[in-house]
């Protein structure tokens, strides 16, 4: 599932951070979610969270995040992330809530790392999954 590409990038870094920065749909991430085996889902939750725990989120992030993600407020993975501090552990939910928990994890990673790419890394970033080049679609865009 760990697959690197030639930039040393996983296909999770690749995809998570593509929808963070509306290179692809929230959409389009949950399909390619969907399609991953229970172990490679558990194993994206595993990773997404690290990325959100790296992003330093807070409570905030994730109220913003999860009425960005279309889950219920009262959802376990929306309640999860919106406590002080946030609790993780998604991979360890109920198999039935794994696309909930990817659609909160991605959408809270998306407001925080937003914020990080706009005060920490603005003009001075070094870090790869900041600077994604635009999809093939926005490439043919006038």
């Amino acid at each position: 599932m760990t697959a690197t590409s030639a930039d040393g990038r996983s296909q999770i870094d690749l995809v998570v951070n593509e929808v963070a920065q509306e290179l692809r749909t929230l959409d389009d991430g949950v399909a390619w979610f969907s399609g991953l085996s229970l172990a490679g889902q558990r194993e994206v939750l595993q990773q997404v969270g690290g990325y959100a725990m790296q992003a330093h989120i807070t409570a905030a992030d994730g109220r913003t995040g999860v009425a960005r993600s279309g889950v219920k407020p009262t959802a376990n993975p929306s309640v999860m992330i919106c406590m002080d501090p946030p609790r993780y552990g998604f991979s360890r939910l109920p198999a039935d809530e794994y696309v909930k928990a990817f659609r909160v994890l991605v959408c809270v990673f998306a407001v925080a790392d937003t914020r990080r790419r706009q005060t920490y890394c603005k003009n001075a970033c070094g870090h790869p999954w900041h600077n994604l080049p635009p999809t093939s679609e926005e490439a043919e865009q006038p």
